[in-house]
């Protein structure tokens, strides 16, 4: 059964909360989005890129397991099928902490805008569900920078299952869950982890402060409500290359 969804407030009820605002010593902020499979969580901050692009802001785009130095051997494990839940761990663990300390602190540092899809809650909600302890995630990732704003994209699990269904032709082994032995169909497998993989992020959305955005909104309002939050939360003119007036006017053009 599906866990009861969390409430889910527009920007015009919800009130201004200063508090999520982490102090930090860089000029730079950081804005992550996180959410199941098929959550939209990648289309909306696509499109989130792409505004600000246009607006002429500085800004830094990464995803999780993109490192180069540990790509290929996360790669190499999944084909020969020998990952361990705590192995699979480790390696995201070493992914994360190579992008952190090649590209995200720099940038931060430098003062850029810098986009993150998926972050730590990823492991936070996926390794648990694989069986890692909490607490151990925790300290593990006790070294990445808070946040500024984490907009989580919740999906109902049948429609978010349903989007990911209809957009593969075969489920790979390690995203269907296969290696934790929920059911011998991979699809089933797949709705089961997906499932765990939720009940973990929503009990993350309190304590960890998560925007929590309606993923069966049309894209068009999701993506209008995404830019309302950031522009509420964080100050985009200390990110402006480009003349306020004239960076102002293209982003009101691409609206």
């Amino acid at each position: 059964m599906e866990p009861s969804a969390p409430l889910v407030v527009t920007a015009a009820e919800r009130p201004a909360d200063t508090s999520r605002t982490p102090s930090h010593s860089y000029p730079g902020a950081l804005v992550v989005v996180e959410g199941i499979d098929g959550s939209g969580k990648s289309t909306q901050l696509y499109l989130l890129k792409r505004w600000l692009e246009i607006g002429g802001f500085r800004i830094h785009f990464t995803e999780w397991n993109s490192s180069p130095l540990v790509k290929s051997a996360t790669r190499r494990g999944k084909q020969r099928r020998l990952l361990t839940p705590t192995t699979f761990c480790l390696l995201h663990a070493a992914d994360f902490a190579d992008r952190c300390e090649r590209q995200i602190l720099p940038l931060l540092h430098g003062g850029y805008l810098v986009l993150a899809d998926r972050y730590i809650y990823t492991a936070f909600a996926r390794d648990a569900a694989r069986g890692c302890t909490p607490a151990w995630l925790r300290n593990l990732y006790r070294f990445a920078p808070i946040p500024d704003i984490t907009f989580y994209f919740r999906a109902p699990l049948e429609v978010a299952v349903s989007r990911i269904i209809a957009g593969r032709p075969r489920l790979k082994y390690y995203e269907a869950g296969m290696d934790l032995n929920f059911s011998l169909d991979r699809t089933e497998s797949f709705r089961l982890f997906q499932g765990k993989i939720l009940e973990n992020y929503d009990q993350m959305v309190e304590p960890d402060k998560f925007v929590l955005m309606d993923g069966t909104l049309p894209v068009n309002k999701l993506q209008k409500l995404m830019r309302q939050i950031l522009a509420e939360l964080i100050e985009l003119s200390r990110f402006g290359s480009k003349p306020l007036k004239k960076a102002r006017a293209e982003l009101v053009r691409s609206a």
